[in-house]
């Protein structure tokens, strides 16, 4: 099985740390089963990880312990080899953009329709869903395997507003967008809340007051004024009943908001 092992050498040694199965069988003209039953020996060694079916990636030894790549340097060739389109979100966009106030346990993916979650070692990654997430503004970050694609600082407020439960509720995310506002832009802010629904744009309005970031939001409070019609919760999940209103944003504040600051 020597021919595995001299296969991924090879790809080493140009720099890269993935492949298919369907690539090896072509490159080395074996069978489907030896190929298959010579990575499967390599994955006992703990030399090879399979994040997907057919997907392939070396780990070097300073990653051992991990069991697998880490997946910054893996999801954008993955996301690559099944044709999605993706970008990183939520608390991994934010801690590429400086403001992760604790390293997030789990990887957080967004693209267009479900998809389950990956289990590679140590390495634990979910996908969220935005059907619009083509519209969505994103930056390129550079990773020691190439490049990610990650939301822009004004859309992972967003999204982290629209997905607070799963960035660790809204708490956490207050906290969050108490460092990421100092790099967001209330031009670029507006612009994106055109492609989000209207109750997160005021629900964002409200936490980042809250967190003393009023300084980008008089755009986002004159584009709420003129579209919001109705008044939002500001948690979902809770009744409003008794709930004290905030015209400016049309939110009944229905939950305290207490930021880690």
């Amino acid at each position: 099985m020597a021919f595995a092992k001299d296969y991924i050498d090879s790809l080493l040694q140009r720099g890269r740390h993935h492949f298919t199965m369907a690539d090896m069988v072509l490159a080395l003209q074996k069978s489907p089963d030896q190929v298959y039953r010579a990575l499967k020996r390599l994955i006992s060694r703990g030399q090879l990880a399979s994040p997907q079916r057919g997907f392939y990636v070396s780990i070097p030894p300073e990653y051992h312990s991990l069991g697998c790549l880490p997946p910054e340097q893996f999801i954008p060739q993955l996301m690559e080899f099944t044709g999605e389109s993706y970008y990183l979100a939520l608390l991994t966009a934010a801690q590429f953009h400086g403001a992760a106030h604790h390293f997030p346990q789990r990887f957080q993916v967004m693209v267009t329709k479900p998809r389950s979650s990956i289990v590679c070692g140590k390495v634990h990654v979910d996908f969220f869903v935005r059907k619009n997430l083509e519209e969505i503004t994103t930056v390129t970050k550079t990773t020691p395997r190439g490049y990610a694609r990650l939301s822009s600082p004004e859309a992972t407020a967003l999204d982290l507003v629209g997905y607070a439960r799963s960035a660790g509720g809204l708490d956490h995310v207050a906290t969050v967008l108490s460092e990421l506002w100092e790099v967001m832009n209330s031009d670029n802010l507006l612009e994106e809340s055109k492609k989000s629904p209207l109750s997160w744009v005021q629900r964002l309005g409200l936490i980042l007051e809250s967190v003393d970031a009023s300084d980008i939001t008089s755009l986002l409070q004159g584009y709420v004024q003129e579209h919001a019609h109705r008044v939002t919760p500001l948690d979902s999940s809770l009744s409003i009943t008794g709930a004290k209103r905030c015209s400016r944003w049309k939110v009944a504040i229905n939950t305290a908001i207490e930021a880690d600051l």
